[in-house]
């Protein structure tokens, strides 16, 4: 018998060495090597098995590309982060915090996908037959015929998959899963990979969809290495606040559809519903205008989107507090400075807080002239006219620069009964859009001479 060999691997990037070290010799993280067990055995024969047959060489132009069949999962917001359904072959990893929501959206997508025909596995490794029965008939879907599976030994597992050869499967969850090969722990960086690697070759070699729920780490990223993330086709991200009953799924990969696209949810008591207008759920809910408060349409993934930026501007004495939720400080701080430079609007002696309504994060700089209207109106004590919108990017120079898809954004906040906007030149419509007023602006200071002619 092989004796076991103790080496150390980083959780980042999957290199090995075998002493432990401050930082990884291979991709230079400090802090990432974490202790485990060599291999004691030897592997089997079809360990490395290829994906398929080598093919010859042929040129790009004579390969054939033909589009991807998708199936719908019955979540109409689960398939516009997927790209428009499950695709055969296809491997999708989604991660989130405890508790979220994820073994409960895929249950109940795996029942629709069951009464529409296809055949269905759930392999649950951290809950029993029964557990998972409980929660099923908690979500109403009495009768459900999706097949279950208890078991965390990956051999097993595989031999199900060829045996019933089922259309989709979902593996809940990767850490628990072990294979016989390695002598570590189930959830080791090593038996993760491992796992990962042999579920993948087993996906594209059957024509099996697999769904790989992933545990996260307390800075709220997948754990395990980053290698998983590249081998899967499809990394989908579960976010939202435990004390809220909206969740997001955001696709942060994506092989077969759009990345960054977002899916928005609902908890009831019956399970994950899809909300068909986001929109209302970043919006406040104001009698009446308010200062400090400007609306404006971000864009995550292909969806255009209206939420609400919130402001206050109170006296904060010799040192000032800027802080911001849902955008980033930085960028808070560059956008104070160049309304004092260009605008004449000084805070520098008063504290600035920053809030994007609904707990949505907002990166991109389109928000930087809502930010600035927000910052303005409250400082002032002036709300801005009702069924206003504004977005764009704001240089240091003062020049108010376009956001990318104006007209998408527009049509948006028109479609929801916004009728003023202020909007970087470059976005105004050749065509005037009905219900809506323009005002295009070139420069931070004609943005604000034009809120003022509207107060």
């Amino acid at each position: 018998m092989a004796k076991e060999k103790t080496i150390y691997t980083c959780n980042e990037c999957g290199g090995t060495s075998p002493k432990w070290l401050g930082k990884c010799p291979h991709c230079n993280a400090w802090n990432t090597l974490i202790e485990s067990v060599a291999e004691s055995v030897a592997p089997a024969k079809n360990r490395f098995a290829a994906l398929a047959k080598t093919a010859e060489i042929t040129a790009l132009a004579d390969i054939e590309a033909t589009d991807v069949d998708r199936t719908p999962t019955g979540q109409d917001e689960l398939d516009r982060v997927l790209g428009g359904g499950i695709v055969e072959g296809g491997v999708v990893l989604i991660g989130g915090d405890p508790g979220i929501g994820k073994s409960t959206l895929l249950l109940q997508a795996l029942d629709a996908l069951q009464r529409a025909g296809q055949k269905t596995l759930y392999v649950t490794g951290e809950e029993s037959g029964a557990q998972v029965a409980l929660r099923a008939r908690r979500l109403g879907l009495d009768g459900s015929q999706v097949q279950v599976l208890a078991e965390i030994q990956l051999e097993k597992i595989l031999a199900t998959l060829e045996t019933h050869q089922p259309a989709i499967a979902v593996i809940d969850s990767i850490q628990t899963v072990y294979s016989e090969q390695l002598t570590s722990a189930p959830g080791s960086v090593a038996q993760v990979r491992e796992c990962a690697a042999h579920l993948t070759r087993a996906a594209k070699a059957s024509g099996t969809a697999i769904v790989l729920v992933g545990h996260v780490t307390k800075e709220g990223a997948l754990a395990g290495p980053r290698v998983l993330e590249h081998m899967v086709d499809t990394v989908l991200y579960f976010e939202g606040d435990t004390h809220s009953s909206f969740r997001l799924i955001r696709a942060i990969k994506n092989r077969f559809g759009a990345v960054n696209e977002i899916g928005v949810f609902a908890m009831t008591e019956k399970g994950l519903k899809g909300v068909t207008n986001p929109s209302a759920i970043f919006l406040s809910q104001h009698a009446e205008p308010v200062p400090g408060s400007c609306v404006m349409v971000t864009l995550e993934g292909t969806r255009p989107m209206l939420v609400e930026i919130q402001a206050l501007v109170d006296s904060g004495g010799p040192s000032p507090r800027r802080l911001s939720v849902g955008l980033e400080r930085d960028r808070l701080a560059m956008l104070l400075a160049v309304l004092h430079r260009h605008a004449g609007v000084a805070c520098m002696d008063q504290d600035v807080f920053v809030n994007a309504v609904g707990g949505v994060r907002i990166t991109e700089p389109a928000a930087d002239l809502a930010v600035m209207l927000a910052i303005t109106s409250s400082l002032r004590g002036k709300p801005l006219p009702k069924g206003f919108i504004a977005f764009g990017e704001v240089g240091l120079a003062g020049e108010v620069r376009p956001a990318p898809r104006g007209q998408e954004r527009l049509k948006e906040a028109a479609k929801l009964g916004f009728s003023v906007a202020v909007v970087p030149k470059a976005n105004a419509p050749k065509k005037p859009i009905e219900g809506l007023t323009i005002h295009p602006v070139e420069r931070v200071e004609e943005a604000m001479e034009v809120v003022r002619s509207l107060t």
